[in-house]
Formats: C-alpha cells, sequence, structure tokens
C-alpha cells in the first residue's frame, strides 16, 4: 500500500492517478514495438561481430558471401561513407574535453572486444543474411590485451588505443582533510567493488528503415534518442533533413538504448540497397554487444566524531570503460560530484579515473554513475553508526545535507532536502520485526539514502520544445518529440496540459516521438525529462491559455485574469460559461492562433573546475531513502528480502500511480543489481550471453515494494516536480548489505551478494 504526504495546493488532474494514454494497448498486447513492424518487400539483416576481444583483422573477404542465395549487399568498414560516430551530446553547444568520443561504424583493421561489429548482410530471409555473415572469410592474428582497469593503468600495458588508456579523470579536494582526521574518534576503511551488469530490457534492440518517395531515410526503432538521425547522416554523409528516426514505444530502455545501436546500419543497408530493412538482435546478440553499467572499484576512509558526524572523506574511483569511450567520462563525472553521498563534510577528496580496457564497452545505464557509490557510502555510514554504537537513522539525519549547504563540488543546494524525514518514514514502514523462522536463519534490517541529479549538467545548456494547440471542437493535441520508454513519460506531458487548459484527459491526443513531424525534446535519459518537456509543455499551455482568454474576454466583457478554464469552458467568477468551440472559432475569426510552440532552456552554467569547488555542476537532485529487512540462512549464506520500504520526495507527483511505478520498479531493478544480476566476462570474453545465466529478479525473489511518495513542492519541474526515473535504483544494493551485517555482523563488499559470497563473509567457505 503506497503512502504519500501530498501538498494542499488544488488541482484538477495534476496529482490524480490517471490511467496512461497508452494502457489499454499495452494490457491488450496491441502495442506495436520496433520488432513488430515490417513493410513490404523487406530485407533482412544480420551483422558479423568478432569473437576475439583483441585481435587485428588480416583478412577480410565477402566476395563468397556476396554471391550466396538471397544476399543484397556484404559491407564492410570501407563501404560507410564516414566510419566514425561521435557521442557528443545530440544538439549541445557544449563539450567538454573527455566528455568527446569517437566509435566505429564497422571495425576497421583491429577488433578491440569481442563482439565488435566487422560487417553487415542484408538477404530476402533472415537464415540467408545469417548464413552469409558466417560466410564471411575473416582472419584474425590475436594481439595481448588488457582485461581490468588496474592492469590498464599498469607501467607498459598494452594500449587499446593510441593515445594510452586513461579515459578520463577528475579530481574534487576540499578542506584540510589530515587535519579533519586527526580530530575523528572513528575511522572507517572500506574496499568496494560493483560489477558488470545489463540494462537487460525485455525487448531487445530492433528497428527498420526504408527510403520514402521523397527520398528520406526514415528508421522506425526502439531508441530513447530519436536526435540520433543526426549521427546516421554523419555516417551515411547525406544531409540530416534527409534522415527521419520515429521512435515506437519501448519496452525497456533503462539507458541501454541511449547510444546507437541498430540505427546507422538500417540507414547504411537501406541506402546502399534501395529497398526496406529490418534488423532485430536476438538475446545472445543483446547480451553479446550492447554496452554495460560500468564495474566499479572504490576505496573510501571515512572519518567521523563521537556524536556520529562526519568530518573527513577520501575517496578513490576506478572504472572500466571497455574498449570505447561511449559514455564513460560523464558516468565518472556523477560518480565524482555524488561520491561523499547525500552529507556534510568539511573535507572531502576525491579522486577518480576511467579506463579502457578489452573488455565489453560501458555506458549509459539507469542512475549512471551515481548508484555504484551508494553501495561504498551507505556502507560506510553504517559502519560508522555500529562503531559509535548510535542507531544508523539518526546518524543519517545528523549529516544529512540540507537547503544552503555545499557539495564538495561547491555546488549550493536552492531546494529542499527532505533526508530525515524520507529516512524515518521509510524505517517505520518496516513495522514491528519478523521473528525467525528457524535457528540457523538470522533477521536483520539495513538502511541507505542516496541523491541523484536529474537534467543534465548545466553547461550542456539542455532545451526541450513541445507544441500545445486546440481543435476547433476544443479537442487537444501535443506533439512533443519525447521517446517514451515505459515510465509515463507521455501521459505526464498531456496531463500537464490539460491540467492548464482546462479540458478532460480523454480529449488529449498525443504525438511523440518522431524527429520529422514533432517539436525535438531531447533524450529520454537523466531523469530530464518531466523536469525538460514538463517544463516546455506547461510553457506552451499557459501562453496558449493566455492566447485563449484574450480573446473569450472580448466576448464577455470581462478581465482576462478573471476567466478560467474548466470542462471545456471558459467560465467566469460570477459563474457565466462560454463553450470553448465558441471562443476557438472567434479565434480564428481574428486572428489568433489556437496552437503555440514554446522552448524551454534549461538554467545555464560554464563548466567548472571540480578541484577546485567552483561551482554549479546539475539543475538539482532527488533524494530518496530505502529501508530494508532480510533474513539470511548462516548455513547456506542465502538471502531472502522479507520487507522493503522505498521513500523519496518527487516534489510533485504529476500522476501518483507513474510515480509508485518508477519507484517501485527501480527498487526492483536495484536489488536485481544488489543480489543476482552479473555479467561474468574472462580475458574478455563474455560467459553471459542468456537469461539463463543473466539472472533478472522475479516475483518470487522480491516481496512487495512499498512506494512512500512525499510531496515538498520544491523540484524545478512543471509545478515543483522533480526527476524520479533513476533514483529508486540507488539504495537497494546497499539496503540490502547493511541488513545482511545487522544480521550477522558479516560485511559483503562486492557485489552481488550471492549466497556464496555471504558464506563466505560468514566463515563457511574459503575465498
Amino acid at each position: 500500500m503506497a503512502s504519500a504526504v501530498a501538498l494542499g495546493t488544488p488541482f484538477r488532474l495534476v496529482g490524480r492517478p490517471l490511467p496512461r494514454h497508452d494502457a489499454r494497448d499495452k494490457v491488450a498486447a496491441a502495442t506495436a514495438y520496433a520488432a513488430d513492424w515490417a513493410m513490404p518487400g523487406m530485407l533482412h539483416a544480420a551483422v558479423l561481430r568478432s569473437p576475439y576481444p583483441s585481435a587485428r583483422i588480416v583478412k577480410l573477404e565477402t566476395a563468397g558471401a556476396q554471391r550466396m542465395p538471397g544476399v543484397a549487399v556484404v559491407l564492410t568498414a570501407k563501404d560507410v561513407p564516414r566510419n566514425t560516430l561521435s557521442t557528443d551530446v545530440p544538439g549541445q553547444t557544449t563539450a567538454v574535453g573527455p566528455l568527446r568520443a569517437t566509435l566505429y561504424v564497422l571495425a576497421l583493421e583491429r577488433v578491440r572486444h569481442q563482439g565488435e561489429p566487422v560487417a553487415l548482410v542484408a538477404a530476402e530471409t533472415l537464415e540467408q543474411a545469417r548464413a552469409a555473415a558466417e560466410a564471411i572469410d575473416v582472419e584474425y592474428e590475436p594481439v595481448p590485451g588488457v582485461f581490468g582497469p588496474e592492469a590498464a593503468l599498469a607501467p607498459g600495458a598494452p594500449r587499446v588505443h593510441e593515445g594510452g588508456n586513461v579515459l578520463a579523470e577528475w579530481r574534487i579536494a576540499r578542506g584540510d582533510l589530515a587535519a579533519a582526521f586527526a580530530r575523528a574518534a572513528v575511522v572507517v576503511e572500506g574496499e568496494y567493488a560493483t560489477q558488470l551488469v545489463d540494462a537487460a530490457s525485455l525487448e531487445p534492440e530492433a528497428g527498420v528503415a526504408w527510403i520514402d518517395s521523397d527520398g528520406v531515410i526514415t528508421i522506425r526503432v526502439s531508441t530513447q534518442v530519436i536526435e540520433h538521425f543526426r549521427d546516421v547522416a554523419e555516417a551515411l554523409q547525406v544531409p540530416q533533413n534527409r534522415v527521419r528516426v520515429i521512435g515506437t514505444y519501448l519496452g525497456g530502455g533503462f539507458g541501454g538504448k541511449e547510444d546507437v545501436t541498430v540505427e546507422v546500419y538500417l540507414g547504411l543497408l537501406a541506402l546502399k540497397t534501395g529497398r526496406p530493412v529490418r534488423m532485430v538482435w536476438t538475446r545472445q546478440e543483446s547480451l553479446l554487444a550492447r554496452a554495460k553499467r560500468h564495474p566499479y572499484r572504490m576505496r573510501y576512509r571515512t572519518g567521523a566524531l563521537a556524536t556520529g558526524e562526519i568530518v573527513a572523506q577520501q575517496i578513490e574511483l576506478l572504472a572500466d570503460a571497455g574498449a570505447y569511450a561511449y559514455l564513460s567520462a560523464l558516468v565518472l563525472l556523477y560518480s565524482t560530484v555524488t561520491a561523499a553521498g547525500p552529507y556534510r563534510a568539511p573535507a572531502v577528496r576525491v579522486e577518480a579515473r576511467v579506463a579502457y580496457t578489452n573488455n565489453p564497452p560501458t555506458s549509459a545505464m539507469r542512475g549512471f554513475g551515481a548508484m555504484q557509490t551508494v553501495f561504498a557510502y551507505e556502507s560506510q555510514i553504517d559502519q560508522i553508526a555500529r562503531a559509535l554504537g548510535l542507531d544508523p537513522v539518526e546518524v543519517r539525519g545528523v549529516n544529512a545535507l540540507r537547503r544552503g549547504d555545499s557539495l564538495p563540488v561547491g555546488q549550493v543546494l536552492e531546494t529542499h532536502v527532505a533526508l530525515p524525514e524520507l529516512a524515518a518514514r521509510a524505517w517505520a514502514a518496516l513495522g514491528p520485526p519478523t521473528p525467525p523462522r528457524a535457528p540457523h536463519v538470522r533477521v536483520g534490517r539495513g538502511l541507505a539514502c542516496n541523491f541523484q541529479p536529474y537534467g543534465r549538467i548545466v553547461w550542456l545548456h539542455d532545451w526541450s520544445s513541445a507544441w500545445v494547440g486546440f481543435e476547433m471542437d476544443g479537442s487537444l493535441v501535443v506533439r512533443c518529440g519525447v521517446p517514451d520508454v515505459g515510465g509515463g513519460q507521455a501521459s505526464s506531458l498531456g496531463q500537464i496540459a490539460a491540467e492548464v487548459l482546462g479540458v478532460d484527459f480523454d480529449r488529449v491526443s498525443l504525438h511523440i516521438s518522431d524527429s520529422a513531424l514533432t517539436p525535438l525534446a531531447g533524450t529520454t535519459t537523466a531523469s530530464r525529462q518531466l523536469y525538460m518537456s514538463g517544463n516546455a509543455v506547461l510553457k506552451a499551455a499557459r501562453e496558449l491559455r493566455a492566447q485563449i482568454l484574450s480573446v473569450a474576454a472580448s466576448l464577455l466583457g470581462a478581465d482576462p485574469t478573471a476567466l478560467d478554464l474548466a470542462d471545456g469552458d471558459v467560465v467566469t467568477r460570477d459563474g457565466r460559461t462560454l463553450p470553448l468551440p465558441t471562443v476557438l472559432s472567434q479565434c480564428a475569426r481574428v486572428g489568433v492562433p489556437r496552437s503555440h510552440l514554446a522552448v524551454y532552456h534549461a538554467p545555464a552554467g560554464e563548466p567548472v573546475d571540480l578541484a577546485t569547488g567552483s561551482g554549479k555542476v546539475f539543475p538539482d537532485y532527488t533524494f530518496g531513502a530505502h529501508a530494508a529487512e532480510v533474513e539470511v540462512d548462516t548455513e547456506t549464506g542465502a538471502v531472502r528480502v522479507l520487507k522493503y520500504a522505498a521513500a523519496h520526495d518527487v516534489g510533485r507527483a504529476i500522476n501518483p500511480q507513474s510515480v509508485e511505478g518508477q519507484i517501485q520498479g527501480g527498487a526492483v531493478q536495484g536489488l536485481g543489481y544488489g543480489l543476482m544480476e552479473e555479467v561474468v566476462v574472462e580475458e574478455g570474453v563474455n560467459l553471459t550471453t542468456s537469461f539463463a545465466s543473466y539472472l533478472v529478479p522475479s516475483a518470487a525473489d522480491v516481496p512487495d515494494v512499498d512506494p512512500i511518495v512525499v510531496e515538498s513542492g520544491e523540484g524545478l519541474g512543471p509545478f515543483g516536480a522533480r526527476g524520479i526515473g533513476e533514483p529508486p535504483i540507488g539504495p537497494p544494493a546497499a539496503a540490502v548489505a547493511n541488513a545482511i551485517a545487522d544480521a550477522t555482523g558479516a560485511r559483503v563488499t562486492r557485489l552481488p551478494l550471492t549466497a556464496e559470497r555471504v558464506a563466505a563473509a560468514l566463515g563457511l567457505l574459503r575465498t
């Protein structure tokens, strides 16, 4: 049962758990996902991938494959007009140093990770395409590689790229660390490791491309970024207005579909053949080739006074980028800024590095660098509480950031921080302790807090646009380029517009995710869409409202400020009504637009030197606290989560049902990360290529998550909303680890928290 702390301001639609506009089709299995689309006469595509993690391509012969039955085309790097992709943020004007990255469309002379694409095939059937890909004659010469960031940074290590293996470094230094540690009553040191994991979305990467009658390359694809039309255009060396990307509803993204996946391959094959082309990755291919979440090695040294007050944090972070940069430098930046947690400390030093290896590439995934560090800093603060004999909830309250405090990077928090309340509510929601069911079973509880940025770093000058317009009958249309990844992004925009313009939600039509026909809205990433596109829709709706009411005022002989829009009518304070269609007809007669296009620009800033703590990095943060009760079998190390509560200050819940779903879904995904998920790679070879070996949580593995929705009204989104897509995935692993320590006294510092690792921590196994 969800619980909430609600604001008192009345709304008609905002704050109501309205069914999403796409819910009926999804429940009825009528939603068309990317792999469901087909075109007459289409070809089927396959990718040839390298079996080696590090090798030179000595020979690449495609003539035999080209002659096989049904094969339309076989392409290699030499056939790509521009064989590189840039990972600069689409549509942004500022890129900073290592945030720029270059990838290859197809491998050229060298492969740097297993699964790297080497060639493309399009054929009449999928079976023919796969057979031709296997028939391509490739000879590889294996070369030495590096398979961990520590090894990559060692003197004399083989170079993954000519420029060396260090991809990016960030540093924060604040206060006198030595003096702070000298006055600490307790110093806790810990080394923590997080694993390589996959987004594991139910829907694999898929799309279909064709060339329309005007010669525009059109790609209907499962993506979080329709602005990838620019990447396709650059690779194909065609004008950007000759490429159109249509985003379908996603069967899960979680950051795994933020980078380019099938888009360029489809565009290239359609261009070369002149025919429609379809590509759908298999689960094995997706697990092999898709970029993963970064594994981290983290060292923490934390000093605190006898009161539990933290005085010093010394932190070292080391991440594995895999073979190509993708978004690794940006992920590490998020980790660096959030490494000390949502807590005050007068002295902090963070040294963070990310290195190239010959492992699978790593990139965006839900939580984006701000979640790996939660496992470390929440384990540290829990150990401080236990070392001092203090209550873990109270210790977090003592140290919690407050409005007006500065983060170690120098950013001043300008909005409310509800952390003490969130921690207390999550902890209380567990209720009475569950008694152990057997002598060898112990029950424990753990708490973990976090803070997660929403919105892009301020020096990227983020923006989003939206169009809102009335039809003549008073029905409403919203157009916005937002890709909907399943979190209700589009429905929230409709709810905002309907609230401002006084129409019923079922009279709103939503058109989204088409780079040619909807105003561009940026990526559905970084918990930014409600913040950015929500504000764009809010701005458009308010300006449209002003236009409509100015005309209504002339018809009613009233002051526009004394009018309202409600239930499809214009309403006066004294109870008179005027049907909205009548006003819209008058707008048409007098030339007042019945629609409005708005662009919302996020508060901007200039790049800062993290080491000097000189300024703002992110627009704002969402705070949360999770509490877990677990039982541990002391004979086997098996862990079972009995109760789970997750509290977040969402600012304003535009749709409480969607907010609760985000909290519950994020918590379950975080529990999977904490307890079972891991991509096992040995010497660069991925051993985890199916859901039989990559374990994701099922309903039997997790309890019901109690979502506690707190509304401070102090977010930067519409009506004071905060982003909630990513924050709930951060605390679960730490909450469970702290609960295991509470139950057994044993602390596990490496994820996932498998029975084997718990058993080893209990002394049942030799490590």
